[in-house]
């Protein structure tokens, strides 16, 4: 693994990009010092990127938060994230997972991510007993964002319920604006410790990345995924047979602060990332 200050040697060496939002892009409110600067880059190089992002909500959502930001999409060629692919699949079922789900949908996040199941033949309840299944697009605008211990009493009504769960967002935590909050994953592994049945959707699972590598359209040997978490990031490019460069500017800024830090987290999690950078500035 190789320590580089600058994301610049890796783009000689690959042909097109996989790139993570938060933590890499941006932080949930601005883009990393940088970062739009590194776009601008590989699209003078003509080396397509493909935002990939385990948000759950739609892919136009995601874009137009990112506009509002300063990030335009003429700077990538293309997004694709976790709650596009929950949509795509509670609307087409075609997979095992997903056709064996009922139609009466119990969500558990808050109300902007709706647009995950607007415009789906499903009905939304209020009542876990009257659902057929929970879509966990993370904690709500009401209560702590920090705590996962507040959903207990939700996730323990549906676990009665006998509810299977999509997680529309694989994370356990993010970092927005300098603040660490609990997201998805968190409440999806609370809700497999109480017995319940888990859909994830996203990184790390490989299948969130077989329409990216279709809409790069290249040889996944020519392909490098850029991310800032080991356990969804680096660990999904590796499951999906894609190499892997590794941003330390985000989710595990605070923890890994030397070179012998950060070899000996990646070690231990059995992944090997083919370069390590501050951050994704050229």
């Amino acid at each position: 693994m190789q320590h580089l200050d600058s994301f610049a040697p890796l783009a000689a060496r690959y042909d097109g990009f996989i790139l993570d939002l938060w933590g890499v892009i941006h932080d949930g409110v601005t883009p990393y010092p940088g970062a739009v600067d590194c776009l601008r880059h590989l699209k003078a190089l003509g080396k397509p990127a493909i935002l990939l992002s385990n948000a759950p909500r739609r892919a136009h959502v995601a874009a137009e938060a990112m506009r509002g930001m300063g990030i335009h999409e003429d700077l990538y060629a293309g997004i694709i994230t976790s709650g596009e692919v929950t949509h795509t699949s509670l609307r087409d079922r075609d997979t095992p997972e997903f056709s064996a789900l009922g139609r009466r949908l119990y969500h558990l996040g808050p109300e902007r991510d709706r647009n995950v199941f607007a415009g789906l033949d499903v009905t939304l309840t209020a009542d876990p007993a009257q659902a057929d299944v929970l879509l966990n697009t993370g904690p709500d605008d009401l209560r702590s964002p920090t705590d996962p211990l507040e959903y207990e009493a939700e996730l323990q009504a549906c676990r009665a319920a006998g509810l299977p769960m999509i997680c529309a967002n694989p994370d356990l935590e993010v970092i927005r604006g300098g603040r660490r909050l609990i997201c998805g994953g968190a409440l999806a592994l609370r809700y497999e410790e109480l017995g319940g049945q888990v859909i994830w959707v996203g990184k790390p699972y490989p299948a969130v990345y077989r329409p990216v590598l279709a809409m790069l359209g290249m040889d996944r040997a020519r392909v490098l995924a850029v991310g800032d978490a080991l356990r969804t990031d680096i660990a999904g490019a590796a499951t999906a047979g894609i190499d892997s460069c590794w941003v330390l500017g985000g989710i595990h800024a605070e923890e890994l602060t030397t070179p012998e830090a950060v070899d000996a987290a990646a070690q231990a999690a059995g992944l090997a990332p083919v370069a390590v950078v501050p951050a994704f500035r050229w």
